[in-house]
């Protein structure tokens, strides 16, 4: 193991140790995130009853809040709260210098972290998230194959590096713009909506449904979860996997440039 992999590896396991010192901020924050999905059940049993469909697109009833209960997992691995905002406010502020006067990469540094972070969350929160599940099983068939679930993982697993290295894009527009805060706010929402938070894509006119499974936003809430409910399999599964890693790998490299090109700038400046 070389001494760069046991640098970020030690700020993974002490960012680790921090985020678990929190440990009922996270599980109370858990617990309340989940009352608003009460209303959102009653909403689409009142949508399903005023359709007069047991299903719409493929999806019934009991499909639709498997779906949103599987969005809640699919965001806890791909949302990154404060992580864009965070990379411009160091920028605009020069905090950034302490990446810079220290043997540590800035986005290999924010990476180990955000894995601790979210390691922390995943086991603190197992707990609500299981009393969740087992309340709402009746609203699944059971776990798919093994096969499936390989594949799940694979989309989660994805979800999270489009997720982290899209805002880390995001802030280091804080290179090239003093104030991003609003900007980053109309891309949060539209990404809301378009990554299939709200509800699935497939509800979506067919054409405007296309393109947007072909955008890197449905990995992050859409994507995970249809492979889950085996909405996604076969040939399409396969394809979509492969898009996914293509965008991750896309945004990688575009983060890197973006973080070279704004080193430039910013040492222009004399920051």
């Amino acid at each position: 193991m070389t001494a760069d992999v046991r640098k970020y590896l030690k700020i993974c396991r002490v960012s680790l140790s921090e985020r678990l010192a929190y440990r009922g901020d996270f599980i109370l924050a858990t617990v309340l995130r989940f009352l608003p999905l009460l209303t959102t059940v009653l909403l689409w049993e009142a949508i399903y009853a005023g359709a007069g469909h047991s299903e719409l697109a493929g999806f019934s009833y009991r499909n639709m809040i498997a779906y949103l209960l599987l969005v809640h997992i699919s965001r806890m691995f791909s949302s990154m709260p404060g992580l864009s905002t965070g990379i411009a406010r160091d920028i605009r502020t020069v905090e950034i210098k302490k990446y810079l006067t220290q043997p540590i990469d800035m986005i290999g540094y924010l990476l180990a972290y955000r894995v601790a972070h979210k390691a922390a969350y995943i086991v603190t929160s197992g707990i609500p998230y299981a009393g969740l599940f087992a309340v709402c099983h009746g609203y699944f068939d059971g776990l798919p194959g093994p096969g499936t679930m390989a594949a799940y993982a694979c989309a989660l697993l994805i979800g999270f590096v489009i997720g982290f290295f899209f805002e880390t894009m995001m802030g280091m527009l804080g290179f090239w713009m003093l104030e991003v805060t609003s900007l980053l706010y109309i891309v949060n929402t539209i990404n809301f909506f378009v990554s299939g938070h709200m509800f699935p894509l497939d509800l979506l006119p067919g054409p405007i449904a296309a393109v947007l499974k072909s955008l890197p936003f449905p990995f992050l809430a859409y994507f995970p979860a249809a492979v889950f409910l085996e909405k996604i399999q076969g040939p399409a599964l396969a394809q979509g996997l492969a898009l996914g890693a293509c965008w991750a790998a896309a945004f990688v490299l575009l983060s890197r440039w973006l973080y070279v090109r704004g080193l430039r700038r910013y040492s222009a400046y004399g920051g």
